[in-house]
């Protein structure tokens, strides 16, 4: 008689056990979509225009928890969300960006981008030094306000590994500082003395988020508008080296510190190379305007979500032990990227 194979009881219980993981994954992916779903909601109505929904959904989550709705069997999921599926929605990014875009931004312009952002990272972090903020906190406001607002954060706390206090603080801090930022860059407009593409420059070099930049750039005009967007989305493309750069920082303070898997860390996060690839896909490869456009609201769906969950496992009271000291470090960093972008506007040209 010939011997049963074991074949199909393994892949039974293959089978049992994948089903078993993603079923725990549930109820939080669950409360956290939920979240997201109402922030996007509430997105739409005019109370909540200046926020973006990831900004209105880390607060509704982080409420949640205050108010302790949230259960231990929603833990799996909210970790997922706040992981795997962050970084997901971090490469869909890509879809957003073309080397088109950044050639059309020039010398000049890409100079002024990346000096204000490379500027503002190193003096953030050492004004957060002085402070007496957190370190991993001051990358993260640091990161945020040079960057792309709170996409840049969640994607930095990939190699920071702060904790969920210090990753809803930072959003917190830069959404409002930008948001500040977005009111004020129209009034200077004349006081200034720039035009649609300076404006639009300054606009997309300074201000944090996508959507602030398109709030604020557009007030100098359809020209201005449109250069700050794609001044701002070529800042985005900063994220990739950035995240490389605080990752090997990141490596030999822990090597320095004796930590005994600082030989082990990735230097190199997978997300960032797809993340690049998809870049440089959407460069050569044709996609439609329809296919894009539901890209990025998958994306933002997807970091919505995200952030949701990380509101959720975020200590109200943690939160407010961190203090005034990194709120204020992130004005001094926002009016520092601020002056610096306008004043090199000026030298330059």
């Amino acid at each position: 008689m010939a011997p049963i194979s074991s074949a199909p009881l393994a892949k039974s219980r293959s089978a049992s056990s994948f089903l078993a993981s993603a079923t725990t994954l549930l109820p939080g992916l669950a409360l956290c979509g939920g979240i997201a779903l109402a922030a996007t909601a509430l997105h739409m109505l005019p109370l909540f225009k200046l926020f973006s929904p990831m900004i209105v959904a880390v607060v509704a989550g982080i409420a949640f928890n205050g108010l302790g709705l949230v259960r231990p069997s929603t833990r799996p999921g909210l970790a997922f969300a706040a992981r795997p599926l962050l970084r997901f929605a971090i490469i869909l990014l890509g879809f957003q960006l073309t080397l088109t875009q950044i050639r059309e931004v020039g010398l000049m312009g890409m100079a002024v981008i990346v000096v204000s952002l490379a500027s503002t990272l190193v003096v953030t972090q050492i004004m957060g030094r002085l402070l007496g903020v957190d370190r991993k906190l001051a990358q993260l406001i640091a990161a945020g306000t040079a960057i792309c607002g709170a996409s840049a954060i969640v994607a930095t706390n990939c190699v920071t590994k702060a904790d969920e206090e210090d990753v809803a603080y930072a959003l917190a801090c830069v959404t409002l500082c930008g948001t500040v930022a977005m009111l004020v860059f129209p009034m200077a407009i004349s006081v200034a003395h720039l035009d649609g593409y300076h404006y639009g420059l300054w606009s997309g070099a300074a201000i944090h988020e996508v959507g602030q930049v398109v709030g604020a750039a557009f007030q100098g005009g359809q020209a201005a508008g449109e250069f700050g967007t794609i001044a701002k989305l070529t800042r985005v493309l900063m994220l990739a080296p950035v995240i490389l750069v605080l990752g090997l920082a990141n490596q030999r303070g822990a090597a320095n510190a004796g930590a005994s898997d600082a030989g082990r860390r990735v230097l190199v996060p997978m997300f960032i190379v797809l993340f690049l690839s998809v870049i440089v896909i959407n460069s050569f490869v044709a996609v439609s305007a329809d296919t894009k456009l539901t890209i990025a609201t998958i994306s933002t769906f997807l970091l919505t979500v995200a952030l949701g969950a990380i509101g959720l496992a975020a200590d109200v009271k943690k939160l407010r032990e961190r203090g005034a000291k990194p709120l204020l470090l992130g004005v001094a960093a926002s009016v520092f990227i601020a002056g610096l972008s306008l004043g090199l506007l000026k030298l330059l040209t």
